[in-house]
């Protein structure tokens, strides 16, 4: 059975050490790092199959950690820690690619859950296989698959796996109106254990990237009450 490295970087010396025991006694190989430059070295010099990252920590945010995870890696999973004041942050780590995030104090049940169906997305591999062209129209945003690139009024934003999911399935359901639990299985998967602000959050992250004016969204609206509706005439 493989065994899947784990890296957790947490300058919490009880806390690192609690993930730590808890990680090593599911089967998982965990790897521990004291701050964001550690983290980021270790994972250079590692193969790993999933990142625990705190947000505040010393030498290196973990969100700068997640940045320059994702210029050389969109694939491997990245779960933040957050403090529950931390909201700005949570914020900036799922428009970094991170995957999710657990808010500080969690429950052991609820940490392995959360690992669990993280991993168990990251298996299935991308969804994007038969979607279409690499290069394709999205509203008045041209999205460049391969690149993980949107590109609108002549400005270039990277999108994360999360979002060209969520692109891809209001694709296939154009002018419908998707409900909020519909677009989370669809896109995070059935197992999925966290609530319907991620959703909103990743809504409002990608309508900076595709909307002419985000603050007046036309290419994703919302359905109030229900979800949200691509219009394809946009």
């Amino acid at each position: 059975m493989e065994i899947i490295n784990i890296l957790v970087a947490e300058d919490d010396t009880h806390i690192r050490n609690g993930l730590i025991d808890t990680l090593e006694s599911e089967g998982y190989r965990a790897v521990p790092a004291k701050n964001g430059q550690e983290a980021l070295e270790i994972f250079r010099s590692g193969a790993f199959g999933l990142v625990l990252l705190d947000i505040m920590m010393p030498a290196m945010s973990g969100y700068d950690v997640c940045r320059a995870i994702r210029k050389t890696d969109a694939q491997v999973p990245v779960i933040m820690l957050t403090a529950k004041s931390e909201e700005i942050d949570k914020v900036l780590g799922l428009e970094l690619g991170a995957d999710d995030y657990i808010t500080k104090p969690f429950g052991v049940r609820e940490l392995l859950a959360r690992i669990g169906a993280v991993l168990r997305r990251s298996r299935r591999g991308p969804s994007h296989a038969g979607e279409g062209k690499d290069r394709f129209q999205f509203g008045p945003a041209e999205i460049d698959r391969r690149q993980y690139r949107a590109r609108i009024k002549g400005q270039s934003f990277d999108l994360s796996e999360r979002e060209l999911k969520l692109i891809d399935y209001f694709r296939k359901n154009p002018d419908a109106v998707l409900s909020r639990d519909e677009l989370l299985n669809a896109v995070w998967g059935i197992e999925y254990y966290g609530t319907t602000r991620t959703l909103d959050q990743h809504i409002a992250m990608l309508r900076k990237k595709v909307e002419p004016d985000p603050a007046r969204p036309r290419v994703i609206t919302t359905a109030h009450g229900i979800g949200y509706r691509f219009n394809s005439r946009a």
